[in-house]
C-alpha cells in the first residue's frame, strides 16, 4: 500500500511521445506491481484552487475560499489523503505492493509532488528529442489532429505540445541531474533494444525480483489488468498492433522531419541539452543533415515566450533549474522502515478483497469501453447528419436542372426568333 510519505509509489516521469504506454504495459505484468493507463488527476488535484468556471457559478468564490480560508498544508494535506484513497483503492486486493502512476505532463508540477510524496520512486523516461517531435508528428497525422512543429515553436499562443517539447524537456532533465536514491534513469533507445535487460533492471530499483516474460506484453492481453489498461484508450493507438517491444521507431526521426523542423527544433534546445540525454551521436547527425553547427545554449528568447505563454494561461510558476529534492531523513521512521520491509515481501491475498478488486477493475474497463462506444456512437449521428445534409443539397440542386433545361431552350429558341441576335 501507499502510505503517506509515498512509499509503495512510482512515478514515472516523461513528456508525452516518450515511450511511457510501452513502459507501463510491460510493468504491470508483473504480479506486485499495479499498472495502468494515464491518470492525470494529481494534475486536476493542484489545480483545484484555480476553480474554472462551472455551470453552478461560484468561481470567485471557491477561489477566495482556497486562498483566505484553507492553508497551503491543509491543501496539500487534504490532497494526500485523496490521492491515497484512489492509489490505495487500485491496490487493494490486487497482491500488489506498488502502483505505478504514468503520467506525461507531471513536469507540471515537481515541486508539488516532492512536497506530496517526497518517499517516492521517480523514474525518468528519456528519449532522443528528435524523435519525440517525429512521434508527435506521426501520431497526430494519424489522429487527424495534426501538428506543425515549426507553427507551434513560433506561435503567438500557447501550444501544449510545444511546452511538451521544450519546457517539459528541459525542465525534467534539471530535475534528474542530481544523483537520486528515489531515482532511475530508462532510455527508450535501450528499453527496445534490450527490453528483459532493462525490466530486471527495473524491478532491482523498485526492491522486487524480476519475473519472466514481463516484457512480452503480448501474452498478457487478456488479463485483467490488461484489459483495464487498454480499456482506458488513452496513450500510444500503435502500441496494440505489436507484441513485444521493436525498434522500428528509434531512427525514424529523418523520415518523419524535414531539414528545416530540425534545425529549428535542435537551435531552440540547445546541443547541451542532446549530450547531456546521451544522445550526441543523433545531434552530430541533425548537424550534418542540416549543415549547421547548434550553439550550446538553448534559444533564450523562444524559451522565455514558451514560459510567458504557460504561465499566463495557468497561473503556475517554477522554480528555475529544479532539481529533484533530497531524502528528508526525519521521515525514515521505524515505522517507515517497516513499511519498506514488507514492500520487499509479497503481500498475502485475501480471496474475496482480490475478488472485489477484480469487479472493479472490470468495472472500470467495462465503464471506459462504454464511453468509447458513446463517443463511436455520437460521431456516427453526427456524420449520419452531414450526409443527409449533403443529400438534401444534392436534390435540391437536382431539382433545378430541369428548370435549368427549360431556360436554356427558352433562351436559345428566343434567339432564333430574333435573327441570332439576344
Amino acid at each position: 500500500m501507499v502510505d503517506v510519505h509515498g512509499n509503495g509509489l512510482v512515478l514515472l516521469l516523461c513528456v508525452p511521445r516518450s515511450g511511457s504506454s510501452l513502459s507501463t504495459v510491460m510493468l504491470q505484468n508483473h504480479s506486485r506491481v499495479f499498472a495502468t493507463q494515464e491518470m492525470w488527476f494529481l494534475m486536476n488535484l493542484v489545480d483545484l484552487k484555480m476553480a474554472d468556471s462551472r455551470p453552478y457559478g461560484g468561481s470567485a468564490i471557491i477561489r477566495q475560499f482556497y486562498s483566505a480560508m484553507v492553508s497551503d498544508e491543509g491543501f496539500e494535506k487534504a490532497c494526500r489523503s485523496f490521492a491515497l484513497e484512489i492509489y490505495n483503492g487500485f491496490l487493494e486486493g490486487s497482491g500488489a505492493d506498488f502502483i505505478v502512476d504514468k503520467s506525461p505532463r507531471y513536469y507540471y508540477m515537481l515541486e508539488w509532488l516532492d512536497r506530496l510524496f517526497p518517499q517516492s520512486k521517480r523514474i525518468h523516461l528519456q528519449r532522443n528529442p528528435l524523435a519525440i517531435a517525429a512521434s508527435y508528428k506521426k501520431v497526430n497525422r494519424h489522429t487527424g489532429e495534426g501538428f506543425e512543429l515549426i507553427g507551434s515553436l513560433q506561435s503567438p499562443n500557447l501550444n501544449m505540445k510545444a511546452v511538451d517539447l521544450t519546457l517539459g524537456v528541459l525542465r525534467l532533465n534539471d530535475y534528474f541531474a542530481d544523483k537520486h536514491v528515489n531515482a532511475y534513469e530508462v532510455q527508450y533507445e535501450q528499453l527496445v533494444s534490450n527490453p528483459r535487460d532493462e525490466m530486471e533492471k527495473l524491478c532491482a530499483f523498485l526492491g522486487i525480483g524480476y519475473e519472466e516474460g514481463i516484457e512480452q506484453y503480448g501474452r498478457f492481453v487478456d488479463s485483467t489488468k490488461s484489459n483495464m489498461f487498454y480499456s482506458m484508450g488513452v496513450g500510444d493507438p500503435f502500441l496494440s498492433s505489436h507484441q513485444e517491444a521493436h525498434k522500428d521507431s528509434v531512427n525514424n526521426w529523418k523520415k518523419i522531419l524535414d531539414p528545416q523542423e530540425v534545425e529549428l527544433y535542435c537551435r531552440v534546445m540547445g546541443a547541451d541539452l542532446f549530450h547531456r540525454m546521451g544522445y550526441s551521436e543523433q545531434l552530430e547527425e541533425a548537424e550534418q543533415w542540416t549543415g549547421v553547427r547548434y550553439e550550446a545554449d538553448p534559444d533564450e528568447e523562444v524559451i522565455s515566450r514558451l514560459t510567458r505563454q504557460f504561465s499566463e494561461a495557468t497561473g503556475s510558476s517554477w522554480q528555475q533549474g529544479y532539481r529533484m529534492q533530497p531524502v528528508d531523513l526525519a521521515s525514515n521512521t521505524p515505522d517507515g522502515n517497516r513499511d519498506n520491509q514488507a514492500a520487499n515481501e509479497p503481500a498475502a491475498t485475501d480471496p474475496t478483497l482480490a475478488a472485489l478488486a477484480t469487479i472493479r477493475q472490470l468495472e472500470a474497463a467495462l465503464r471506459a469501453a462504454d464511453n468509447r462506444l458513446e463517443r463511436g456512437y455520437n460521431e456516427r449521428e453526427r456524420l449520419k447528419v452531414q450526409l443527409a445534409s449533403a443529400h438534401s443539397k444534392i436534390q435540391r440542386i437536382k431539382s433545378l436542372i430541369p428548370f435549368g433545361n427549360q431556360i436554356s431552350a427558352w433562351a436559345s429558341q428566343r434567339k432564333i426568333l430574333r435573327g441570332g441576335k439576344s
